[in-house]
This record gives C-alpha cells, sequence and structure tokens, in this order.
C-alpha cells in the first residue's frame, strides 16, 4: 500500500507588480504568490499538488503554516487517508494548537486549504479523473459525508442537503452533456485592472468583447472621477448590452459606499463587489438595500462557512465569490454552496489570483451538474494571466471555460516554474536581487 513519504512547501511568487497586473484600489502592488503544497508517496504514479494564494509578504508564513499542517500526513497509508477525505479533513481540523492560531480564518486556514487542496488533488489523480467528474461522480451520500455541516445546523441540515443532492442526481449527465458543448460562462478581469492607462483600458475591453465575453469587470474606489472616466471608457467600448461590474476590494465604509456606487449607477453595474469590510455582514446587507437594483457580490475573502451563513441570513449579498484557497478546500465549500442552493445566491467564484482559475472551473462545473443546476446569474472570473506556470492550465474560448480533462485539480505548476519563482532563491530572484546591488 502506497504512503505518504514527504511534504514539501515552496513559496512561490510571481511578479505581477513590474506591471500592474492585479492592482486595485487596496492591492497597489502585489505580487502573486502561492504556498504550494507537494506531497510525495512511495508510489511513482500518486502525488498530490495544492496550494493557498497570497499576493507577497506573508506568503513565507503561509508556506510554515502549511507545513505544520502536513506534518501528520507524513508515513500515513494514501489509501486509508483518500478514501475518507470527510474523516482526514476532520482529523486535520482537529488540531487545536494549530486551531487556536484561528480558528478556522487567517493563515492557519490558508494552510488548511493548501493540505487539503492537494489531497483532494491526489485523489482525483488516483481516480484518473479531472476533480470535477470525480465530484460528479460521488453519491449524495458521500458528497454530504465530506461537507463540513459543523456550526451550520440552524440553517441546513444534513437531512436538507441530502434531499438537495439526491433531486438532482438523475440529471447529471444532460448537465454534463451541456458543459462539454457550451462550456461553463465566464467574464474577465484582466481588462481593468486599476493600474493600467486609459489606453490599455480601452484596448484590452476591445479584446475582451471580440474574444466573446459578454461580462467584463473593472477595479474602482481610489478617486471617484476616475471611476466615471474608465467606466465610461468600458461602457462605449463593450456597448449597453454586455454586463459591466465593478470591484472596490474592501476600500470603502459603508455610507462612502453607497454614495459612491449611487454614483457610478449611470454605468448600470451588473453587482459591485467587495464594497466594505469582508466580515461586516449588516454592512452588506446596508449597502444592498442602498444600491439596489445593482447586486452586492462579496466572499473571496469569506474566511470560512460561518461568515457566509450569516451573508445568506442577513440577505447581505445577491452573488456569492467564495474562493477555493480560502475555505479549507471541498469540504468547507461544498458546505458553501449548498446553503447558497437554499438560500436562493448563485455562486460566482473569486479567480483573481495565480492558478485560482485552474482551480474554480472544477468547482463550478461541479456545482452546476451536482447542486444548482442554473447557469442563470452565474459566471465564473477569468484572468489572463500566469497560467503557462501549470502542466494542466485552465482554456477558455467564446468567454467559457472548457471543461478539463486531465487528471487531478490542475493545481500542478512545471518544476522549471518553480526552479525560477521560488523565493528568494529561484533565478528570477537571485536576478533581481543581482540588479539591486
Amino acid at each position: 500500500m502506497p504512503t505518504i513519504t514527504s511534504v514539501e512547501v515552496v513559496d512561490v511568487r510571481f511578479p505581477t507588480s513590474l506591471t500592474a497586473d492585479g492592482s486595485d484600489a487596496m492591492n497597489k502592488d502585489g505580487d502573486y504568490s502561492a504556498a504550494y503544497v507537494i506531497l510525495n508517496t512511495d508510489a511513482e504514479d500518486i502525488a498530490g499538488y495544492g496550494f493557498t494564494f497570497t499576493i507577497g509578504r506573508g506568503n513565507d508564513i503561509c508556506t510554515l503554516a502549511a507545513q505544520q499542517r502536513a506534518l501528520p500526513l507524513i508515513g500515513r497509508d494514501v489509501d486509508e487517508l483518500l478514501d475518507d477525505l470527510g474523516a482526514t479533513y476532520r482529523e486535520l481540523k482537529s488540531d487545536s494548537q494549530l486551531r487556536w492560531l484561528g480558528p478556522e480564518k487567517g493563515v492557519e486556514h490558508l494552510a488548511m486549504a493548501a493540505v487539503m487542496n492537494a489531497l483532494w488533488d491526489m485523489a482525483a489523480r488516483r481516480a484518473g479523473k479531472p476533480l470535477w467528474q470525480l465530484l460528479a461522480e460521488m453519491t449524495p451520500a458521500q458528497l454530504v459525508d465530506v461537507a463540513d455541516l459543523q456550526y451550520l445546523s440552524d440553517v441546513l441540515t444534513r437531512e436538507e442537503a441530502l434531499q438537495m443532492l439526491t433531486a438532482m442526481e438523475p440529471t447529471r449527465g444532460e448537465r454534463i452533456a451541456q458543459l462539454k458543448n457550451d462550456g461553463y460562462p465566464c467574464y474577465t478581469t484582466s481588462a481593468g485592472w486599476l493600474g493600467y492607462s486609459d489606453e490599455k483600458l480601452r484596448r484590452l475591453c476591445q479584446e475582451a468583447v471580440d474574444s466573446g465575453y459578454r461580462h467584463i469587470k473593472l477595479k474602482v474606489g481610489a478617486n471617484l472621477a476616475d471611476d466615471i472616466r474608465r467606466c465610461s471608457i468600458a461602457r462605449e467600448v463593450i456597448g449597453q448590452d454586455a454586463n459591466l461590474m465593478i470591484d472596490a476590494n474592501q476600500v470603502w465604509d459603508v455610507p462612502e459606499a453607497i454614495e459612491w456606487v449611487n454614483a457610478l449607477s449611470q454605468f448600470r453595474p451588473m453587482w459591485i463587489e467587495e464594497p466594505t469590510s469582508p466580515d461586516d455582514v449588516l454592512g452588506h446587507a446596508a449597502i444592498r438595500r442602498a444600491v439596489a437594483p445593482i447586486g452586492v457580490a462579496t466572499g473571496e475573502h469569506g474566511m470560512n462557512r460561518v461568515l457566509f451563513k450569516q451573508m445568506f441570513q442577513a440577505e447581505a449579498i445577491d452573488f456569492c465569490q467564495l474562493d477555493a484557497a480560502r475555505l479549507a478546500s471541498i469540504n468547507e465549500i461544498l458546505a458553501v454552496y449548498l446553503m447558497a442552493k437554499k438560500f436562493g445566491v448563485p455562486v460566482c467564484p473569486h479567480a483573481g489570483g495565480v492558478g485560482l482559475c485552474e482551480l474554480v472551473q472544477h468547482l463550478s462545473i461541479f456545482d452546476f451538474v451536482a447542486i444548482s443546476g442554473s447557469l442563470e446569474n452565474r459566471v465564473t472570473e477569468y484572468v489572463d494571466h500566469l497560467h503557462e506556470h501549470f502542466v494542466d492550465p485552465c482554456v477558455v474560448q467564446n468567454g467559457a471555460y472548457v471543461l478539463p480533462s486531465m487528471p487531478g485539480y490542475s493545481a500542478r505548476m512545471h518544476e522549471s516554474t518553480l526552479e525560477e519563482f521560488a523565493y528568494p532563491n529561484g533565478t528570477f530572484w537571485i536576478g533581481r536581487r543581482e540588479l539591486a546591488e
């Protein structure tokens, strides 16, 4: 029987701050980064790859935390771990000393995501299937056994979850066939980073329209006059029928958010994303009431399923934007999807970061196939950055994700990428230090 022999965690950083890729009102100079986990086994054909996402400094802290999270796996039987990923998750989660650092939030939760992502990747590789397919072939009972429903029974019981999944099971195949033909719809953020010039914004918006996108997102929140000008450019290029979304990345207080969004309402945004603190449930609810019919979207910094529970209970959001590397992998993500289904809130996952597009395509596909059964008001983020560093990069055609076909969670990076961008001793970072001397 194969066993896990070692864990490698690599601090990988890409210099996106040099080109303003990823820039917004709150995060002006991020270097897209990953605490990248490799679970090695004594079987040549079995390994697991996962990561969590940060934007530079502090990624080393996440790397150390992921190492601690993964240590209990060394020497363990692979089949025992993967045959019951619900039990494996609960075991790792029960480490009280690490849990105290959160609990279930912050660096220790990001680390949990990285390690569990690697285990789910390993499970799909062992099965010889892409992760979305592995999940879509699990029974409703197996999925409920995996989902972390702790603290949720006041809004979602195990029986309700089982009923929802069972109702969708007979027609899963029809929806898979639909996605194989049409893909899963996505929107692009790549045109609208805040640090781009007006000329670059105009050019990238036109390229997005020419590539088939009907949903385009712009960063806002630094200067209202600039936002009005940039939204005017975007509307001029994409036309009145395409969907424009705006994203403030948490920069406003509640009254300011309401005033600013209403000033931009002339451009008919589909949603305002992260208008205030990601933890402010009642603030989001107040903004939602005040800016309707513009929708409110948030979730990329949603620290755990309990925060999402409260967002749903308070009717605070119109769109749920969970993050594949902030929630504790599939186990917690499943719980949020199930609550979203019950409350009738579409899930449009966040993917503005290195590797996140590779992960969330699996989540959105599975959601449509097995949980929501709907594409109404559902569109998943896509950013056209850094995909070349992955062995199984996502593919987008005509504004839609093509279903991944390779085994795994699409999380594995090329060895050459690690050699170049591992921090601080990858060849790129050594070269940067030498230039500075």
